[in-house]
């Protein structure tokens, strides 16, 4: 593995290197903990997982975290699950996020972009009045901390103003996408059973408005928690009856005040896809994300009070709690609330210029949709701002990483980071100071402990295994909602290696330190004992021009045998004739191996995802296997139910 990309893509200056917050952060920690001020990165990882509670404790003082009562230690019980950070301790999140609103009053917080791609600020003096309005009515409201507070709303400033409002008072945030489902959302906000709906009249995506107030109407006859609705009318309508002004209640001229609550009160509820039951109720801590994303955000992405900060991204996707904690970096904050690509697929590099964004996120799918479409960004927009390209959601195949360099700039840093909702955040990703090698993750993150590992939990170099993290991070999860043993959120991540998170991914750790991702291990694929991950087959796939989109599961038979079906949508005007079906083989068997070649190829009418954008492997495999429909998957958590009916009817068909 370490000899199949021995130059790099891209080597950061010895400026650049000089310059990086991290590179800063290393020598202050070595002259005040005994960081190591020699070896780079490498020497410093090491020591922040060796030396855990002082790097986590280097890590509040670096970034200032202010403790209204000081702690007792920086990690009670370093058990897992069960580690008990910085007890002792109190703070507020929404206070941190709004520390920049007293020296740079009057520059933009928030960027606000809908459809038209026309930016509309708003300045952290505004965020924080409307923030401050808001948090004293929700008290009003009777808010008390460990409240939950929901949204169904789009990417807008709303949505992070009610987020911080929430914060304040010690309530608990969660949210959903408007184009989520009543079925979705109440799915999700039922569990938590919120006190009060932040709710649009409905939503504009693709040019088109999208009304939901039927939908609206349902989660408010079917949430009985509910003492109070706020509408937010984004289509222009009147409030519903029983509702409250969203105007009405940000108009005042008041100062925030941030209620001090425990390091691990609760801070917000995220969900899993919930492909296959109801969705995970995942509950983060304030402290707990507040430090991991200054990390994150501060030395991972080399955020400042200077940058732009914009990541295509949706309410329903931790990825929009992570974009919104830019504002702790004094960052300004994009927010885009529309389609990924309209008015063509080029969209968001045109949101990137029109923003002056120096870190642009997106989805690895859309690089690729990119790449696909002959999109030229380099070529059609000024990206001079923009240092960083990062992409998530899935891995980034090669060719993305090669279009990416050559399209965008040649001196470009692209980032492909993975991490999960279970810890909204990166176990392995963006480093400023390191090179980038074509189809790697530069290396795992400061203070995560990091490893592959085999069946019986040896460490494996070069070799793909099991994604593991055996020491606790600050914003793993303190519980599920409704989880009152523990049972669920154990038997989730840790009851294949007692006392060590497994995430369920394959990786391969290289010998210099990078990461290569290669899916998700619980959708295996296991040909005569080799296991394989399935984006491996996804990346030489989609390179063909015919290939929209492929998914491929392997199901294990009766009789002992192993099927591994490719399923493939094809693009407009493609056949799937003798001479693709040969092309996919061969272009299978060259650029992997032989044992990598399906058994069939099947075209389908589309490929089903989650919610948020991710393949389904796991449920497909299941109706493949014979499960019906309604236990083999959440009909609420798909983005096109219909489309399981193909794989449903093969299953019956097939001999």
């Amino acid at each position: 593995m370490s000899t199949v990309n021995p130059q790099p893509l891209w080597q950061p200056t010895p400026e650049r290197i000089a310059e990086a917050r991290i590179t800063r952060f290393q020598a202050w920690a070595a002259e005040h903990h005994g960081a190591p001020a020699d070896g780079g990165y490498a020497a410093l990882h090491r020591w922040s997982v060796e030396e855990l509670g002082t790097f986590w404790k280097a890590v509040t003082e670096w970034f200032d975290v202010r403790f209204t009562t000081p702690y007792e230690r920086v990690l009670g019980d370093r058990s897992m699950p069960g580690a008990r950070w910085f007890p002792g301790a109190t703070l507020n999140y929404a206070e941190h996020a709004l520390r920049a609103a007293d020296s740079r009053a009057d520059e933009p917080a928030l960027l606000h972009v809908d459809e038209t791609h026309d930016p509309r600020p708003v300045t952290w003096r505004e965020l924080r009045r409307q923030v401050g309005s808001l948090a004293a009515e929700l008290r009003a409201l009777g808010v008390r901390p460990g409240d939950r507070v929901s949204g169904y709303l789009p990417n807008i400033p709303e949505a992070a103003v009610a987020l911080l409002a929430t914060a304040a008072v010690g309530g608990v945030w969660t949210s959903c996408a408007p184009d989520f489902g009543a079925r979705s959302v109440l799915d999700r906000f039922q569990q938590v059973e919120p006190v009060v709906l932040f709710t649009v009249d409905g939503y504009r995506y693709g040019g088109k408005e999208h009304d939901r107030r039927e939908i609206v109407a349902e989660l408010r006859r079917e949430l009985p928690t509910l003492r109070a609705v706020v509408h937010i009318p984004l289509l222009g309508t009147e409030a519903p009856d029983g509702a409250l002004d969203w105007s009405a209640l940000t108009a005042a001229d008041t100062a925030p005040v941030f209620e001090q609550v425990p390091f691990d009160h609760p801070l917000w509820v995220l969900y899993s896809s919930g492909t296959t039951g109801l969705p995970k109720a995942i509950v983060q801590s304030q402290g707990g994300i507040l430090v991991e994303h200054l990390k994150q955000l501060g030395l991972h992405c080399d955020l400042g009070p200077e940058d732009r900060f914009f990541w295509y991204t949706s309410t329903g996707w931790m990825m929009w709690n992570f974009l919104v904690s830019g504002l702790l970096t004094g960052t300004t904050v994009v927010l885009y609330d529309g389609s990924p690509g309209h008015p063509d697929t080029g969209a968001q590099w045109r949101i990137a210029e029109r923003t002056g964004a120096t870190l642009y996120g997106t989805s690895a799918a859309y690089v690729m949709a990119c790449r696909k479409a002959g999109v030229h960004p380099s070529r059609d927009h000024d990206l001079s701002a923009v240092k960083c390209v990062a992409t998530t959601g899935s891995p980034l195949p090669p060719d993305g990483f090669r279009w990416l360099h050559d399209e965008v700039r040649d001196d470009l840093w692209i980032a492909s980071v993975s991490g999960g909702t279970d810890v909204c955040s990166c176990f392995a990703g963006a480093v400023p100071t390191l090179p980038v090698h074509v189809g790697e993750l530069q290396a795992p993150c400061l203070g995560t402990d990091l490893r592959s590992w085999d069946p019986s939990g040896n460490p494996l170099t070069d070799e793909v295994g099991e994604l593991v993290v055996t020491n606790p991070m600050p914003s793993m999860p303190i519980r599920f909602w409704n989880d009152p043993d523990g049972s669920r959120y154990h038997d989730s991540y840790f009851d294949t290696y007692p006392g060590v998170w497994r995430h369920g991914d394959w990786i391969t750790l290289t010998s210099r330190g990078s990461v290569v991702i290669h899916g998700r291990s619980d959708s295996t694929l296991n040909r005569q004992g080799v296991r394989m991950g399935s984006a491996d087959i996804y990346e030489a796939v989609e390179r063909l021009p015919e290939i929209k989109e492929s998914l491929v599961v392997g199901i294990e038979q009766p009789d002992g045998g192993y099927w591994m079906p490719l399923f493939v949508h094809l693009a407009p005007g493609a056949t799937l004739d003798d001479d693709l079906t040969d092309r996919i083989r061969k272009t299978i068997r060259t650029q992997l191996s032989p044992r990598h070649v399906p058994d069939e190829i099947i075209e389908v009418p589309g490929i089903p995802h989650t919610l948020t954008g991710k393949r389904i492997e796991v449920p497909v495999k299941r109706l493949l296997q014979g499960t019906p429909l309604e236990k083999a998957v959440n009909p609420g958590s798909i983005d096109n139910l219909d489309l399981l009916a193909h794989y449903q009817e093969l299953a019956r068909t097939r001999p």
